[in-house]
């Protein structure tokens, strides 16, 4: 069965992983598998832009919606 998770525990969840807790316990702890960890790792986690500022590849990609 498919859950679905909102944006704000996904973001949490990739919060724990940067704060040094491993895939591995946060997929037994919260019922989630670790590939699907890794993908909210890749999409929430912030990129260092030139000018120091902090953007999520999710931004990157509205932004660029916003501008075609």
């Amino acid at each position: 069965m498919k859950q679905n998770f909102n944006d704000e525990f996904k973001t949490m969840v990739v919060e724990l992983y940067r704060s040094g807790q491993p895939v591995k316990e946060l997929s037994s702890e919260y019922g989630v598998s670790e590939v699907t960890i890794y993908k909210w790792i890749k999409k929430y986690s912030p990129i260092a832009t030139i000018d120091e500022k902090e953007v999520t590849p999710n931004d990157l990609k509205q932004m660029q919606n916003g501008l075609s």
